[in-house]
């Protein structure tokens, strides 16, 4: 059905002049624009009011009841976008299996049509120390708390991607379903638990929840959709996670001092000829290499040699090519060390993986990378066992660093803070940092655009914008500047951003000094913790200027979050807190209830990692 996406071609009285304009009209669509465009037109052709149910950003309009009854909701929670891919594929696939669908982001759900439902799908990430994504809390705390409905009438399935090396696998896709049950729902179909490598899980679990579907609202396989060969509609290549583009380095440029114990990079990468298009808060994905330095690191520690070559799941690659471009290398995870432990057999390592060593565990992904456990309780490795055993490499994201009114859309900035570091007494590295670092002219970067539409700028330009971005956290707010300039808003801007050091690592400096006088920025505030014998972070100077912050999210303004999730969003959530209750004159629970509702309107987002 997408002209964009192939170049269909189907039996219709469309002329060779309708069926080229309609592939220029859906060119560059998202899956879930044109999922909301065939209900449109399936609204319209059937006579029915048009359903706009079936975007994903925004509130979708009241459903008749009997069509209520007969659609099958699927909503995600997403951080990364891993959740978002799984629930759009699944809503493609029902919708060519005949089923009338409505795909919606959990932070779009009318949660006041929850008690209406009937048929409902989530797919939903669990972060961290069992955090929902952030788009999904004002979802899950509705569900979770005491204004949920009864939920008799509802027949409900749940998906919960998560990373199994964390004690709280999965934690909230397991809440949820426990809750629906105790609300009185019924499941149609199993709690699907998908680990990092999730791919053929959520495929498999989708086939069955597709399958089930089908039987409850009684769609029969003669319903569905069959695509007839047609006149080809020619369209411009779209280019995706599973197709990147290989995008040209145009500058690669190190933006810390000479003396700074640190490395930060600003990236330009062409996207001429993509097709991809981005706006401010997107991301970038890179499909990194590991670095060949790693890579030594490991055929010589376990004695195996790169150029033989290893069979796996139908391929067969050099050992090398596995180790550089197919396997992850720099993050330690459970799978790896539960095989580490068996194989040595090392009480120590056996002992962290038993039930009660949480926190040991914990420390010990902290602190180690895989080569460190190889090294530390070393065992003889088979080459096809190894690659088995360690995970996929996956690409990593980073926030966009530009505005593409600005730069053009044929360009796109990154700011890469390269992980490179000694420890266990050897040196250690980022996988996709590293090999962002050691680009240039002649290098290609397999790259892929993001979409986050939970971290927009205000559609209203007369809002006021608040900006807390620390370290290369600063990344999207430099986007953000950059485009309320060039679209010449009316609303305030201001930013906190910290660092270690004023001299060596004040990130954009001269840019954010000519921001401020030109008008672009209308306040900075600093915060370098090293410069002083107290050291002073961005949630200090927040609380410090509380009484403004506060004065200025009362009057409306949008408050964005970037950088660190393990330590500075925290921190900076609790100064938040803090002014709310003070300034604002709220209890505890008050401020935390105003706050949670600041994030469910979408003015106050976070993009943390």
């Amino acid at each position: 059905m997408n002209a964009a996406l192939k170049s269909p071609q189907l039996d219709s009285t469309l002329d060779a002049d309708k069926l080229a304009q309609l592939a220029r009209l859906t060119s560059g669509l998202s899956p879930a624009d044109l999922y909301w465009i065939a209900a449109y037109s399936a609204a319209l052709a059937a006579r029915l009011p048009a359903y706009a149910g079936l975007a994903v950003v925004g509130e979708p309009s009241a459903v008749p009841a009997g069509q209520a009854g007969e659609r099958l909701s699927i909503v995600y929670g997403s951080q990364t976008g891993n959740s978002r891919r799984v629930a759009e594929q699944l809503a493609g696939n029902a919708e060519a299996a005949g089923l009338l669908v409505r795909l919606l982001r959990a932070g779009a759900y009318p949660l006041r049509e929850l008690a209406q439902e009937h048929h409902l799908v989530v797919v939903i990430s669990s972060q961290g120390d069992g955090d929902p994504p952030d788009d999904a809390i004002g979802f899950i705390e509705f569900i979770s708390g005491k204004r949920a409905p009864r939920l008799p009438q509802l027949k409900f399935a749940v998906l919960g991607l998560g990373d199994s090396s964390y004690p709280k696998f999965c934690a909230v896709s397991r809440e949820l379903d426990a809750r629906l049950i105790e609300l009185g729902a019924s499941r149609f179909s199993t709690l699907g638990e998908a680990d990092v490598d999730f791919d053929s899980t959520a495929a498999e679990w989708s086939a069955g929840v597709l399958e089930t579907a089908r039987e409850v609202l009684s769609v029969p396989a003669a319903s569905a959709r069959h695509a007839s060969p047609l006149h080809a509609v020619s369209a411009p290549p779209q280019h995706s996670r599973d197709n990147p583009f290989p995008a040209a380095v145009l500058e690669n440029q190190r933006i810390v001092s000479r003396n700074s114990d640190r490395d930060v990079r600003h990236i330009e990468l062409s996207l001429e000829g993509s097709g991809l298009r981005y706006e401010p808060g997107d991301a970038v994905g890179v499909w990194p290499q590991n670095p060949p330095a790693l890579v030594e690191q490991w055929l010589s520690t376990l004695k195996l040699d790169g150029a033989n070559e290893v069979e796996h799941d139908g391929r067969r690659l050099p050992l090398a090519r596995w180790l550089s471009h197919e396997r992850e290398l720099t993050r330690l995870t459970r799978s790896l060390v539960v095989a580490q432990a068996t194989a040595t057999g090392h009480g120590d390592l056996q002992r962290v993986l038993e039930p009660g060593q949480q926190a040991a565990f914990a420390r010990l992904l902290e602190s180690h990378q895989p080569i460190d456990l190889l090294r530390e309780f070393p065992t003889s490795w088979d080459a096809a066992q190894l690659i088995a055993a360690l995970r996929p490499l996956t690409p990593r994201l980073y926030s966009i660093a530009s505005s593409a009114r600005v730069v053009g859309h044929d360009e796109v900035h990154l700011t890469v803070g390269v992980v490179e570091y000694a420890a266990h007494g050897s040196v250690h590295y980022g996988a996709a940092s590293a090999f962002l670092a050691a680009t240039g002219d002649d290098t290609r970067v397999p790259v892929f655009v993001e979409k986050n539409e939970r971290f927009r700028l205000p559609a209203d330009s007369s809002r006021d914008v608040i900006m807390i971005g620390p370290g290369t956290g600063i990344a999207p707010f430099r986007a953000f500047v950059q485009e309320r300039q060039a679209t010449a808003t009316s609303g305030r801007n201001w930013l906190f951003f910290g660092n270690r050091h004023f001299a060596q690592d004040f990130l954009y400096q001269v840019e954010w000094q000519e921001a401020l006088r030109s008008g672009a920025l209308h306040r900075l505030d600093l915060a370098f913790s090293r410069d002083s014998a107290q050291k002073i972070y961005v949630q200090q100077r927040i609380r410090e200027h509380g009484r403004e912050l506060y004065a200025w999210l009362r009057e409306g303004a949008h408050l964005y979050v970037c950088g660190d999730s393990a330590h500075m969003a925290k921190d900076v959530h609790e100064a938040l807190l803090e002014i709310i209750t003070v300034h604002g004159r709220q209890s505890a629970a008050d401020a935390k209830a105003w706050l949670a509702e600041l994030l469910q309107q979408g003015r106050y987002a976070r993009d943390v990692y």
